[in-house]
């Protein structure tokens, strides 16, 4: 392990164990909150003191120089928003308050940035307690954050990922806790690689993700551009319904350095804020771990939508799978458009209003790759998802079904994608041909004949034979082992006649 992993973990330990404060006071759907905002204002704070320290030693006898070259930051940090101003008070009565006003103050001296990020969090909330508690909670947490391993300037840290990924190893941790509602903001690193990789971004492309949750989907179609290209010359775009949510994207794609990217808050289905004039914006790449199967999705306003999505039909009242799936298909751009988005299987092979739109998609030769994916990947749910790839300009008329169902690594909790098991996946898309038991390139007569049903059996056969029985090597072996019973049993007669048991 290198120094660069170590200091990962214990920075990942550290900002874990700030968590043992509010353990067993408070619940963690609602800590996680506290915890996360206050790593942001920790870095913010070390990034800022590193930057000050650093233009003072250069410009000592000139403070308006030194004042003039902090304005040039990423952010302007306000002096009684600063972590250690924070942590010098800690004795103090007022600490829910002053950590308020001190991220208050930061959203509004980076008001482009920042807007609104702190408006749904609240450490003066009586969920932590009544006042002294409160206080003394937040003292802890103050503490909890100037120790050693959380010193994250900059000089010490180096690359900026080692915060960001911190913020994700954080995230991550709260959403294994979560249950169902995990599954609302967080989608598995290992899912999140593969879409990307599926998609291929470039340099110069806007990718989109209609329901971001914390943009961790997002920020990996951003860091293949990187890798591969050393260029931030993208642009990430997204939307998400939950505010408190919303306001982790934000804080987690500053923390990466994502200053590229615009995420709204609101209904991507009831009121879509990603717009170019009257009608929706069209992206380069679409991609989206969705809620499955949403219940009230909208279904009431559908036939009457002004973006004109549910042309191919009106998804189910009860379903909204196919509700997203169409929004994101109307969001695609003419020529470069393609996407990626994660489904039950129900949508492979539900009928009814889902069917007839199914029917559509594929008539249009919108649909290019099916991919079946190992059951307990996804926090918050057992059940095994599929990967649906679409693009607006396709190499063929066929589609590829993959079944990749059976290859992961077993975890406790969860399950797991290996390296092997997303480049097996990706080898067998690009090759794009058919491989025993595991993928098929279906023609779009056969999948009109299976009436327009994509459940990936009727593609892949995965059966496999059983091994014929020699009945008469499995006889002469009954007999041995009746012969050595019988040699067992006379011997344990003597044995038992010796100790007088006859």
């Amino acid at each position: 392990m290198n120094n660069l992993d170590i200091r990962q973990d214990t920075i990942n330990n550290a900002v874990w164990a700030a968590c043992d404060t509010f353990r067993g006071t408070v619940d963690a759907s609602v800590y996680k909150e506290y915890v996360l905002s206050m790593l942001f204002l920790k870095y913010v704070s070390d990034v800022w003191q590193d930057h000050y320290d650093e233009y003072k030693a250069k410009y000592g006898n000139h403070p308006e120089l030194i004042e003039e070259m902090l304005k040039s930051e990423r952010f302007v940090l306000p002096p009684q928003a600063n972590f250690y101003t924070l942590y010098e008070q800690r004795h103090l009565p007022g600490n829910g308050e002053r950590i308020d006003k001190a991220l208050h103050a930061i959203e509004d001296a980076n008001i482009s940035k920042l807007h609104d990020v702190f408006q749904d969090i609240s450490f003066n909330s009586n969920k932590l307690g009544e006042e002294q508690q409160k206080n003394d909670i937040l003292r802890l947490l103050l503490e909890d954050f100037i120790k050693p391993e959380l010193n994250l300037r900059p000089s010490r840290v180096g690359q900026l990922d080692i915060i960001g990924n911190a913020y994700e190893y954080l995230i991550s941790r709260f959403a294994a806790g979560a249950g169902k509602k995990a599954g609302e903001y967080y989608t598995p690193p290992e899912v999140s690689t593969l879409i990307a990789r599926l998609m291929e971004p470039r340099p110069g492309e806007e990718i989109c993700d209609p329901t971001c949750g914390s943009g961790s989907l997002l920020m990996k179609c951003g860091r293949f551009i990187r890798d591969r290209s050393n260029t931030r010359k993208y642009a990430l775009f997204g939307q998400e319904a939950i505010g408190s949510t919303w306001a982790m994207a934000k804080m987690n794609m500053f923390l990466h350095g994502e200053d590229n990217h615009k995420i709204e808050w609101g209904d991507t289905l009831r009121n879509p804020k990603l717009l170019d004039g009257n009608g929706l914006r069209h992206f380069d790449i679409v991609v989206a771990n969705p809620p499955f199967s949403l219940e009230k999705w909208g279904h009431e306003n559908a036939d009457k939508d002004p973006y004109h999505r549910f042309r191919r039909g009106v998804p189910p009242r009860t379903k909204g799978d196919y509700a997203f799936i169409l929004h994101m298909i109307e969001s695609m751009k003419p020529k470069s458009g393609r996407m990626a988005v994660v489904v039950p299987h129900g949508v492979l092979f539900r009928g009814a209003a889902e069917g007839r739109i199914r029917k559509q998609l594929i008539d249009e030769n919108l649909l290019d790759v099916v991919i079946g994916l190992p059951e307990k990947l996804f926090y918050g749910t057992g059940i095994p998802a599929a990967i649906l790839v679409f693009r607006k300009k396709k190499q063929d008329e066929n589609v590829l079904f993959v079944d990749a169902s059976r290859n992961y690594q077993d975890g406790k909790n969860q399950n797991y994608l290996r390296e092997s098991d997303l480049q097996r996946i990706l080898d067998t898309v690009k090759a794009r041909k058919n491989v025993d038991k595991y993928a098929y390139l279906a023609r779009p007569k056969e999948i009109a004949d299976n009436d327009y049903n994509l459940n990936i059996p009727r593609y892949v056969d995965t059966f496999e034979e059983e091994e014929e029985i020699d009945l008469m090597a499995v006889r002469k072996e009954r007999q041995q082992l009746k012969a050595e019973l019988a040699k067992l049993e006379e011997q344990m007669a003597v044995y038992l006649k010796e100790l007088g048991y006859e």
